[in-house]
């Protein structure tokens, strides 16, 4: 599959707001999906509606927390913030922007333990079972700059690369809320720009990928594997909405 293609199409579509193409199908789904394994209690079509109309309709006594709402059309605009963003290397400022992107208006915003727009300033774990720790506060900036150093010292870029950067990234856990979604969207920037199939992390595979984030340093491959198989759907989405040639 031409990546090249599938980028100039996702740049062209953001600018067009044309929809039901390949950009709005990776807005919705990957609003959706990041933002459900992270708790969200929105469904996809409700996630749809957000991003095409800007309202949803909810089910009989459902309740849905305004943060829900407000990281879902946030999460849009951090695709759009990636989009604009592809060829720039990874650096503090740029996680930081896209930490400040989801959160913004959120009621963790106004919540210093959280010290949105910086890094986080109180201990956080991966998960409530089988919990991962991840780097102390005090150890952050340092754990970061050294990760983002051995990252961009690298010249051919691999998907291996990238899978590691995350697992790396993820371990520090450098925010108070929101690392496993910025994650996320820089895995799939760096695929991007580097000309690796990109791909979304579905929720229901959400026990595979937590699984390979917590065996990675004993086996590398259930993390490879997973994410090799979201690649696989995603690149087949890709030949169904961009079985056309790009027109200039």
């Amino acid at each position: 599959m031409n990546i090249a293609k599938i980028r100039k199409e996702l740049i062209k579509q953001k600018e067009s707001k044309f929809k039901g193409n390949i950009y709005h199908f990776s807005q919705v789904n990957f609003s959706y999906n990041s933002n459900k394994i992270e708790g969200s209690r929105l469904s996809s079509d409700q996630t749809e509606a957000i991003f095409t109309t800007d309202s949803f309709i909810s089910k009989n006594d459902e309740l849905i927390k305004l943060d829900d709402l407000i990281e879902t059309k946030n999460h849009f605009k951090l695709f759009d913030y990636m989009l604009d963003n592809i060829d720039t290397k990874l650096s503090k400022e740029m996680i930081i922007e896209m930490n400040k992107i989801l959160k913004r208006n959120t009621s963790d915003e106004q919540n210093p333990r959280y010290k949105v727009g910086g890094f986080k300033v109180v201990p956080n774990i991966i998960g409530a079972v089988n919990v991962i720790s991840t780097t102390a506060p005090e150890d952050v900036l340092k754990e970061i700059n050294k990760l983002l150093k051995e990252y961009n010292a690298k010249t051919n870029i691999t998907l291996e690369d990238i899978i590691d950067f995350h697992f790396k990234f993820e371990m520090i856990h450098p925010f108070g809320d929101g690392n496993g979604r910025v994650g996320r969207i820089i895995m799939f920037k760096e695929c991007l720009r580097n000309n690796i199939m990109p791909f979304i992390i579905l929720d229901k595979d959400k026990s595979y990928y937590l699984r390979g984030l917590r065996e990675y340093e004993k086996d590398k491959m259930f993390l490879i594997d997973t994410i090799k198989h979201e690649q696989d759907l995603y690149e087949k989405t890709c030949k169904e909405l961009l079985n056309f040639e790009v027109e200039d």
